[in-house]
């Protein structure tokens, strides 16, 4: 019957398209997440200029280190981390997520160990507390992921003294000054806002008639929450520093984030930009951090970064 027959043909016509449309819809998808295995790998250094130092000072260097993530065995980023000695920044700054495996601290403080050389401060961020479980990526435009009921706790007390050992300075909720290059650096800083954790200690005090140097203020956090953003900007801060974003870690070129893990509007998860408040500005640096979830290492449109601020002084 020719009817059933000219059927029978455009249904296997139907079928074969789609069977196409599969094929390329897989390949595309095998291609796109080999792609992402080797973007993670592909760090760079973002170098940026803020003037902020007093007037007449001179330049200084600022190196802001964000979710290393770090796993055993990645030889890779270890060797990067160890290779950024060489920029000799004036200060190291670490807003948090080092960690990503239970066992990833001692070989992690390795390959931090030539960044010891430097004047540190830090803080920690959620997976500095709790390692990371296998989450539904499509969860996170849902809103900021959640801590998992019974998370594995990660060895942050030993991470911690490790870092204190070597000289940087612990932030976690508290204040604290060092000069450096001839300017007093106040840095203020808090426990993770993505857990809630966050104390406002207010900034260091001076001593009147005994330290006549400037000042310059510093706000370190992990997660670029706009509650923490807004009472930095509204307490008179000179520079906020962040993480946590990843910087979206999956984006689209000519786009780019999609997602930012808080209430950060999506466009800000990456770069420097000025947070208005109340009628205050403060310049934020959000890094898109170096690494990834163990369970998620990829990035797409999103390389894996360190940011080197060169921080001059006001016109």
């Amino acid at each position: 019957m020719p009817a059933l027959d000219s059927l029978a043909s455009r249904v296997r016509s139907v079928g074969r398209g789609f069977a196409v449309a599969a094929g390329l819809g897989a390949a595309a998808g095998t291609a796109g997440l080999a792609y992402g295995l080797w973007e993670k790998n592909q760090f760079v250094l973002r170098e940026e200029t803020l003037a902020i130092l007093p007037e007449g000072s001179a330049p200084l260097r600022l190196l802001h280190l964000s979710d290393i993530h770090f796993v055993p065995g990645q030889k890779k980023k270890a060797d990067w981390l160890r290779s950024l000695a060489l920029l000799e920044p004036d200060l190291v700054v670490n807003t948090g997520d080092n960690l990503s495996h239970p066992h990833a601290v001692i070989p992690l403080l390795d390959a931090l160990k030539p960044l010891f050389e430097f004047p540190g401060v830090f803080v920690p961020g959620s997976n500095d507390y709790f390692a990371p479980r296998f989450k539904n990526p499509a969860a996170y435009f849902r809103g900021p992921s959640r801590v998992s009921d019974n998370p594995v706790p990660l060895d942050w007390p030993r991470l911690r003294s490790g870092f204190g050992m070597s000289g940087w300075i612990d932030l976690t909720n508290r204040h604290q000054s060092l000069p450096i290059n001839g300017i007093r650096f106040d840095f203020s800083g808090v426990d993770d806002p993505h857990l809630n954790r966050e104390r406002y200690s207010g900034w260091p005090r001076g001593t009147a008639g005994q330290d006549s140097r400037p000042h310059v203020r510093v706000a370190v956090i992990h997660a670029p929450y706009q509650r923490v953003l807004d009472h930095f900007t509204n307490d008179a801060a000179d520079l906020i520093l962040a993480g946590h974003t990843h910087g979206g870690q999956i984006c689209i070129p000519g786009y780019g984030a999609l997602v930012s893990n808080c209430d950060l509007p999506t466009w800000r998860a990456k770069g420097l930009h000025d947070w208005e408040n109340d009628g205050r500005t403060t310049p934020v640096n959000v890094s898109g951090g170096i690494g990834t979830s163990r369970f998620a290492p990829v990035r797409i449109a999103c390389k894996p970064e360190a940011v080197m601020l060169t921080l001059t002084a006001r016109a």
